[in-house]
Formats: C-alpha cells, sequence, structure tokens
C-alpha cells in the first residue's frame, strides 16, 4: 500500500469510528502503520472529525515519534500507538476511543469476561484491563501508557492477535488488528460485548465465565490454521 493510501485508509477509518457511535466530539483516534517505510499515519490532535481530510493524516516516524510529513500536530496518543507497534509486531491497525460501554468497565478497573459465544467468537478469552498508572508512570503518561499495556499482555501471558484489545484503567480502549479495518472491527466488538457483560449481569450478578471448551470451540471455527467459519478466500 502507498502512503498515499494509507493516509486514505486511516482518514476513512477515523471517519467510521465517529459513524459506528464509538467517538464523541474530538475523543478518539485511529492509525496505520506502513513498517516497510518504518513510519504510522494518525489523526492530527484536537481536530474535528468533521473537517477532516486525508491530507490532514500526521506521518510520523515509527522509530523515533518525529513527525515527517504532515502541517498538524499528530495525536497526542501518537506515542501509546508507537509503542504497541513496536511491542506488538503484528499489528497494522490501532483505534483508541472513549465509547461508552467499553470505557464503563475501564473505569471499573475490570477484564471483560468472556460470558458466552458472542464474545468468544470474536476474543480468545477476557479483554484484560492493565494495571493502573504509578506517578512515576505519569512522568512520560502517553508512551509508559503504551509499555503497561505490553507488561499486561506478557505478564499474563495473552497473546496480542488473539485477544485484540486491552482496558486502561480510569481512561479507555485500545483495539488493533493486522490493518487499520480490522482495528476497527475489534473496537465494534468490544464495545458490543462490553454491553452485553453489563446487560449479562444486571440480569444475573452470579453469572459464570463461559466453559473453556465452548469458548475453544467458537474462537477456534473462526480463528487459525482449522477456522471454518465463512467462505474460503473470504
Amino acid at each position: 500500500m502507498s502512503l498515499d493510501a494509507l493516509k486514505e485508509e486511516v482518514y476513512r477509518i477515523n471517519r467510521a469510528i465517529v459513524d459506528a457511535g464509538l467517538v464523541v466530539l474530538t475523543w478518539g483516534n485511529a492509525s496505520g502503520v506502513d513498517r516497510a517505510s518504518g513510519v504510522m499515519v494518525i489523526k492530527p490532535s484536537g481536530v474535528d472529525y468533521d473537517s477532516l481530510s486525508p491530507a490532514d493524516m500526521v506521518v510520523v516516524s515509527l522509530e523515533d515519534g518525529r513527525t515527517v510529513e504532515g502541517k498538524l500536530r499528530p495525536s497526542s496518543d501518537s506515542p501509546t500507538h508507537l509503542v504497541l507497534y513496536r511491542k506488538f509486531r503484528n499489528i497494522g491497525g490501532i483505534v483508541h476511543t472513549h465509547s461508552t460501554y467499553a470505557t464503563s468497565w475501564a473505569q471499573a478497573c475490570r477484564d471483560i469476561p468472556c460470558l458466552g459465544t458472542t464474545h468468544a467468537d470474536h476474543f480468545g478469552g477476557a479483554v484484560p484491563a492493565a494495571r493502573k498508572l504509578t506517578s512515576d508512570d505519569l512522568e512520560a503518561y502517553e508512551a509508559r501508557t503504551g509499555d503497561v499495556i505490553a507488561e499486561c499482555f506478557a505478564q499474563r501471558g495473552i497473546d496480542p492477535d488473539e485477544i485484540p484489545a486491552v482496558l486502561l484503567p480510569h481512561h479507555g480502549p485500545f483495539a488493533w488488528g493486522p490493518d487499520p479495518r480490522h482495528a476497527l472491527e475489534n473496537a465494534i466488538a468490544l464495545e458490543q460485548v462490553a454491553k452485553m457483560a453489563t446487560y449479562t449481569y444486571l440480569v444475573n450478578p452470579d453469572a459464570p465465565d463461559i466453559p473453556d471448551n465452548l469458548l475453544e470451540k467458537h474462537f477456534r471455527r473462526k480463528h487459525g490454521p482449522k477456522a471454518y467459519y465463512g467462505q474460503k478466500g473470504g
């Protein structure tokens, strides 16, 4: 994909997170990476979505975070995106929102448990809440946010390709995927499973997690070499 094509794609995904109801005001951002060129493309900071154009997307060096193309400042969350691209080598797109239900779980500092097959179809287990940031972490807040996410997945033995989302305590969700479009799909799915978990606990506060074998069956029929959901090549 050319750099112009990536800028167009990142622009479209930033508009799409608004259309999907995941963002109000300027509370969110999406990015994409071109690893061959060593750059990330991301939304500019604080710019209203209605006024965005592909030309407004900011191109940032993956190595050192400097702006290499664009007249506007990149999103203030750029250091978090950069850390995730460096730590999770298979991802090609990231979406950060403050969507209502996923953010509610983040503010509650709780994992979103896998309670049923809808969740298991998309995420291979509970969506984790990372640890709370310390006072020291706030010195380099955005970059340390990325470090804390990577630390969470490493310490808990979670594969970021199988659970492509995380909750930041008192903050909100990040989701990712092999490209910006799949990152958007994962952000939409995250909001829906957060909503369903909320309502499940309203119906039954003691609702159990899905059995491990049923979780594995539903996840593997859509993901991995033995997946059989959908059409070949689809």
